[in-house]
């Protein structure tokens, strides 16, 4: 499995994207439907590529234990700085140098395996979901976010740049440029279901990410009203298709049975 590198030089536009009306209505898409399955109870929850801690931070601020890990010392002390500013969180958050390659817990298993948006940036998912799913204990979730293959071609298209989109849509290929300038390749999720139901999780509906607001540039401000408006449109639209198809990224979850009684 390729190493996940680059992102020490990607921080900061990252970080302004995430706090972005265009960022945030990923998070919000994606931590509505994270905290719809997870126990009301504190779970213990590993985000694997936490990068600056957006949602590392959200769960913790739900009242759940998060260990949040990532290769790149950058990202990881942009984590921390974060941290450090909502001394609140700080006994329900721990904070991990590694990325898929160290990942290694001893043995320890957690109630909810968040993986939000890393494997565009593998050649291939089936080794990354199969460490995945190995960390999730009996009864818990896996949470991946990832580009969506079925909708590549539709932000060039809704921008103008119909040669690029018709040249995505006709060729079938996996890959296009991403929103931070670097290409990245899409999944389909009926094939994240599989490989995750391979390794003994059963999958649940997948949602759209991002239906109708994608091809809008993170200088889009919308006044608070309007925001709540765009939010529960695509809310409303992300678990149906054909419109969910059509979501530049797709969330995935997958639930590991609980162990039967002898």
């Amino acid at each position: 499995m390729d190493a996940v590198t680059g992102f020490d030089s990607m921080g900061a536009a990252y970080a302004a994207h995430s706090d972005s009306a265009r960022g945030r209505l990923r998070h919000d898409l994606v931590e509505r439907r994270l905290l719809g399955e997870l126990p009301a109870t504190p779970a213990r929850i590993l985000d694997v590529g936490c990068g600056n801690g957006e949602m590392t931070l959200r769960l913790a601020a739900a009242g759940h234990q998060v260990t949040g890990a990532d290769p790149s010392a950058t990202m990881l002390a942009a984590a921390a700085d974060r941290l450090a500013a909502r001394p609140e969180l700080a006994g329900r958050v721990r904070l991990v140098n590694a990325g898929f390659e160290s990942v290694s817990w001893d043995g320890e298993l957690f109630d909810a395996v968040c993986c939000h948006g890393v494997l565009m940036y593998l050649d291939d998912p089936r080794e990354a979901v199969a460490r995945l799913a190995g960390l999730v204990a009996p009864g818990g979730l896996l949470s991946i976010v990832a580009k969506n293959r079925r909708a590549l071609g539709v932000r060039e298209a809704l921008v103008g740049d119909s040669e690029t989109a018709r040249r995505l849509i006709v060729s079938g290929v996996d890959r296009s440029v991403g929103n931070l300038g670097r290409e990245t390749r899409g999944d389909d999720p009926d094939v994240l279901d599989r490989l995750t139901a391979e390794h003994g999780l059963s999958p649940q509906p997948w949602q759209g990410v991002r239906i109708f607001h994608d091809h809008l540039d993170d200088t889009w401000a919308p006044d608070p009203a309007a925001y709540a408006a765009a939010l529960e449109l695509e809310w409303a639209a992300s678990s149906q298709s054909p419109y969910r198809d059509m979501g530049h990224l797709v969330h995935t979850l997958a639930r590991r049975p609980e162990r039967s009684r002898s």
